[in-house]
């Protein structure tokens, strides 16, 4: 079973697309958020691993958005 993943992140520098970074052991992704849940970027992850993060990401998907808005509105 994969790690639980402990946090999804942004930069403030970046693309007006909402979107989160994970990265762990040396590995990153990167997943738009709008309109929907779509690998961006990946650098190192299985997809098995892939689909674990997002099934997580699903998860908080919600609140990530809220976030995103909360920090560029």
């Amino acid at each position: 079973m994969a790690p639980k993943i402990k946090q999804f992140f942004f930069y403030s520098n970046e693309e007006s697309r909402i979107h989160v970074h994970y990265k762990r052991d040396g590995k990153r992704a990167k997943f738009w958020l709008n309109p929907g849940i779509e690998l961006a970027k990946n650098n190192g992850f299985s997809r098995h691993e892939l689909n674990e993060i997002t099934k997580q990401l699903k998860e908080v998907e919600d609140e990530c958005i809220k976030k995103w808005e909360e920090h560029f509105q």
